[in-house]
């Protein structure tokens, strides 16, 4: 029977995955205690629908930076697909073109950002990782440029790597024939083995720069003429901070659980961001991450202050149960959950997907 969630797709992942593969998608940092809220936080967010709407016809589409999507979901910048798929991020990148909407491909990626783009029908995106060595940065980023990505999304909240305990058990490291692609050339493509703990925590803490800060912002902004977004923020002081450096948006995000545990859902902190830009006149766009499994939860983060939202881990889920098919399987239970939750909700578009649509006490 085909899956009719994204939880039975995981289920299915993750009898197909090796152990490591799947605990590596699937963990977070130390108990995992972010991880869970993510999640659980949207349960504590009733809608208060509204009735006797016309919602004969309904409408998803949206745009996001101006390009217009088909819908308010966009795929997350998520490692290694390979893992996957023997396509990886190449069938994503078909996957999220079918769905019409933006795939956001990460740095450590097993395929290389050229061939990304060539595959895919609809725009992409590419994440950027600051490394140490700025000369391999900065040609990373005129790549990414030369390929036809349409924006950079700056990832912010990993110094060094939070400890996923789940890939310490397991010694993480890529299996044989699997790189960092996109860093081959520069020879930072493999993942090294460690005896005692994660390979790829390994990697970033010797190869990526935990010296960045907001001049950063500024620095990457002179090297590139695309729209930068920086992602990781769960603060209205730094979300207005990267207005001030010059961001096109900001993604509010807690790296999925994987970085500091404990730190807040990103859904509780949603509104008092989206507020905080617009009580100081910024019109940059806000993007958020983490948790989404339902129409319904795509719903509640619209209202609350998200043009858009990022999924990870159902793509991912999607592509271990049936490569390229299994993520926009995923893609479509989002899609059609969600124009179920705006028919029954009152809300015929996007754009009447408002704050009063979320009950008492969710609204920051």
């Amino acid at each position: 029977m085909e899956p009719v969630n994204v939880f039975e797709l995981e289920a299915i992942a993750r009898e197909r995955l090796s152990r490591e593969a799947y605990d590596y998608y699937a963990g977070g940092a130390h108990d995992e205690v972010t991880l869970r809220e993510n999640r659980a936080a949207y349960d504590r967010i009733p809608l208060a629908y509204r009735v006797l709407v016309d919602v004969s016809r309904r409408d998803l589409t949206t745009t996001v930076l101006g390009q217009p999507v088909a819908m308010p979901i966009l795929v997350a910048p998520t490692a290694f697909h390979g893992l996957a798929t023997p396509e990886g991020e190449r069938a994503t990148a078909r996957a999220a073109g079918a769905a019409g909407t933006v795939m956001i491909l990460s740095t450590l990626s097993n395929t290389r950002v050229e061939e990304v783009v060539a595959a895919a029908s609809g725009p992409v995106w590419f994440q950027l990782y600051v490394y140490r060595d700025r000369k391999a940065t900065e040609g990373l980023v005129r790549r990414a440029e030369a390929a036809g990505c349409q924006a950079l999304v700056l990832t912010v909240d990993a110094p060094l790597l939070g400890r996923r305990e789940r890939d310490v058990r397991n010694r993480f490291r890529l299996p044989l024939g699997l790189v960092v692609a996109n860093m081959l050339p520069e020879g930072y493509g493999e993942i090294p083995g460690v005896a005692a703990d994660s390979g790829l925590a390994a990697y970033v803490a010797a190869l990526l720069d935990p010296s960045l800060t907001w001049r950063d912002v500024a620095w990457l902004r002179s090297i590139t003429r695309l729209p930068v977004l920086v992602k990781g923020i769960v603060r209205p002081d730094d979300a207005l901070r990267a207005a001030e450096a010059g961001a096109a948006g900001v993604v509010v995000s807690n790296h999925g659980g994987r970085q500091l545990d404990t730190s807040p859902a990103t859904i509780d902190v949603l509104p008092e961001i989206a507020d905080a830009l617009a009580a100081h006149g910024h019109r940059i766009e806000v993007l958020m991450d983490g948790g989404i499994r339902r129409g319904t939860d795509v719903v509640k983060a619209l209202a609350l202050g998200a043009r858009a939202v990022l999924v990870g881990r159902p793509v991912l889920w999607g592509l271990a149960a049936d490569g390229e098919a299994g993520a926009a399987h995923a893609l479509r239970l989002l899609r059609d959950e969600l124009d179920l939750a705006m028919t029954l909700a009152g809300a015929p578009t996007v754009g009447e997907i408002t704050r009063d649509l979320v009950g008492r006490g969710a609204a920051g």
